[in-house]
């Protein structure tokens, strides 16, 4: 068999039906039938110890989900209500540093879709490329650049799902971006709650010096290793989508600085930081017109 035709199979592997399947067999389980997900990243997980009436399945115990391996990443949806809004919480993703295809990696967002969901709120812990930023604060994301080298679209292409060239110039949502940053004025947050533009590098590593400053030319503001193809998912499937990262190191700018970035760090200031998260993505939640 050609490399050619084997990358064709991989692209293939996850099907409509198949992803329907695992939708029908999620929803079998629960009594919740929730219009929107949302997805934590590292650190925020606590995000779910707001849902009430709360039905929990480990993602190792739906057949062929993807199951989280990375510290601060539970790997359970829980389903249930938050601010009287029937929600679906990923307490933990997968990454394609994990070994996972970016197709593998984006199955939950489509099985998210087939369940109903018709938005997406998306969260991550991000590195902070801009000089203004501080670590603990909070980023909306407006726009994104993708340096990962990864895009779960590439291959054959489900019309079921979404068009072959979808459009990504407003790939989150322009009043969502809105009503959130109103709530943090609202509430006192502004000081340290931003609007900016996130990028992805594929990891498992942090970046090098060269590589931030480079981000930094290009008008990046907060730099991760996720959620960009989970959003080029959810718009492909026509969700709306609202983005935000816990800003929870700041990225190396000089040359030869003993100071480095690490996950530990990351898991810390999600930890500090998780009562604001929760209290501006709970206020959004409640202001909803789902």
């Amino acid at each position: 068999m050609s490399d050619d035709k084997h990358t064709v199979q991989n692209m293939e592997s996850v099907t409509f039906e198949e992803i329907q399947q695992i939708a029908d067999h999620i929803l079998a389980k629960v009594k919740c039938r929730p219009k929107l997900g949302i997805i934590c990243g590292s650190g925020l997980g606590k995000l779910a110890d707001m849902v009430e009436d709360k039905e929990v399945i480990p993602y190792n115990e739906i057949p062929g989900f993807p199951v989280s391996t990375v510290p601060g990443h539970a790997g359970k949806l829980i389903f249930g209500t938050l601010k009287d809004k029937s929600v679906v919480l990923m307490q933990g993703r997968v990454h394609c540093y994990e070994g996972y295809s970016p197709q593998k990696t984006v199955l939950p967002v489509r099985t998210m879709k087939l369940m109903g969901i018709k938005i997406l709120f998306v969260t991550n812990a991000a590195g902070g490329i801009n000089r203004n930023y501080s670590v603990g604060d909070m980023m909306v994301i407006k726009d994104h650049l993708n340096l990962s080298g990864v895009n779960p679209l590439v291959g054959v292409n489900d019309e079921r799902f979404g068009p072959r060239f979808p459009p990504m110039s407003r790939a989150y949502d322009s009043e969502l971006r809105k009503l959130a940053l109103g709530i943090a004025k609202e509430m006192g947050f502004a000081d340290f709650v931003h609007e900016g533009v996130y990028s992805m590098m594929i990891g498992p590593n942090f970046e090098t010096v060269t590589e931030c400053r480079l981000l930094s030319m290009a008008g990046v503001d907060a730099t991760g290793m996720s959620t960009i193809p989970e959003v080029l998912v959810a718009k492909h499937c026509d969700m709306k989508v609202f983005g935000m990262s816990l800003i929870t190191n700041k990225v190396i700018m000089e040359y030869d600085q003993e100071t480095t970035a690490n996950h530990e760090e990351v898991l810390e200031t999600g930890e500090k930081r998780s009562k604001y998260t929760q209290q501006l993505i709970a206020e959004l939640v409640k202001k909803l017109v789902i």
